[in-house]
């Protein structure tokens, strides 16, 4: 998922305050942040996200046919995942989704790396992303830069497409003893904003909405869909409800989508929250997890995102399959209208 949201995740192939954040998007040193907050940023204007996370990832020859996904490499080749942000940056991205989608204590676990080498990898990976605003500073990029630090649902965990399914049989408040820890690492690590991205269910909302609060870090949270409903099949209208009323979301919207089913939902969810609107919809290509390969073709249009923004969107960018140049269309459009 830009982020890690960028195939679809599991079947693909591939506590304390933070630190304030400087105007480069990475931990002050001692200083004012002259930036504004990406809450701030979103009451003016449009916000460009990254892309695909994995798909650079793949582009530039790693393997990432692993459960841990683009994970593994927060361990193995941190520097990929850094020039992987670098890129977006330079296409014009003001927002770098970390590559933390699929890494949870439960997963590292699975490959037998602690609890104490799980939390440190979870730093690094906000880390890497302000690492990556840096270079593009030295790099000459002056777009306002922030990092949004990935939490994906409960199913990527799990590896098996579930994600994309919801229902794991689990209560709400097992699903936010599951989610608050990790929440707690990434939040001190200093992001701009947490990424609640590819919630395929409503009531796992309810648990990232408890687990972010008393965490000092804005959030944002981003359903997976299919047509009106979620991928569990609420209607969109009760799903983004809840939203309305937590202080700590600062956008709500869609994420790892078919471009079609964006501007409807873009409408429901600015109507029913009043907030700004998150969306970073897939390439339109479909996954076929038994023969591990993308078909049909591609139905993004950068030009769609006048439509999003009009129905209020105000952070557009791409998810599976969507790479640096097509977020460079979006950044040139939005700033030519």
């Amino acid at each position: 998922m830009s982020s890690d949201t960028s195939l679809p995740h599991g079947t693909s192939p591939h506590g304390t305050s933070p630190r304030s954040a400087s105007g480069d998007g990475f931990p002050a040193r001692g200083s004012a942040s002259h930036r504004p907050s990406l809450a701030e940023a979103l009451s003016t204007g449009a916000v460009v996200l990254d892309g695909g996370m994995s798909n650079q990832l793949e582009s530039a020859g790693h393997d990432l046919s692993d459960e841990l996904w683009s994970a593994r490499l927060l361990a193995e080749r941190p520097e990929a995942i850094t020039e992987a942000h670098l890129a977006y940056f330079e296409a014009g991205a003001n927002v770098a989704i970390t590559s933390s989608y699929q890494a949870t204590f439960e997963g590292f676990a699975k490959r037998g790396i602690d609890r104490q080498e799980a939390a440190r990898l979870l730093t690094l990976s906000v880390e890497l992303a302000q690492e990556a605003a840096r270079q593009a500073r030295d790099k000459g990029v002056r777009q306002p830069l922030w990092v949004a630090a990935s939490v994906g649902p409960y199913g990527a965990m799990l590896a098996d497409g579930s994600e994309y399914r919801g229902r794991y049989g689990l209560t709400v408040d097992e699903l936010e003893r599951f989610h608050r820890p990790r929440l707690e690492v990434l939040a001190a690590a200093g992001p701009d904003v947490l990424a609640l991205e590819t919630v395929p269910d409503a009531e796992e909302a309810e648990a990232l909405l408890r687990a972010v609060r008393g965490l000092g870090v804005p959030a944002w949270l981003s359903y997976s869909i299919a047509g009106d409903r979620t991928r569990a099949g609420q209607p969109l209208e009760e799903a983004f409800a809840p939203a309305a009323e937590a202080d700590e979301v600062i956008a709500v919207g869609v994420n790892c989508c078919a471009p079609e089913d964006v501007e409807g939902a873009v409408a429901t969810a600015a109507r029913v929250t009043g907030k700004p609107v998150v969306v970073y919809p897939n390439s339109g290509e479909a996954w076929d997890a038994e023969a591990r390969a993308w078909n049909g073709r591609s139905t993004f249009a950068p030009e769609q995102v006048l439509a999003w923004r009009d129905s209020g969107a105000r952070l557009i960018g791409g998810c599976c399959r969507v790479g640096p140049d097509a977020v460079a269309s979006i950044a040139r459009t939005l700033s030519a209208s």
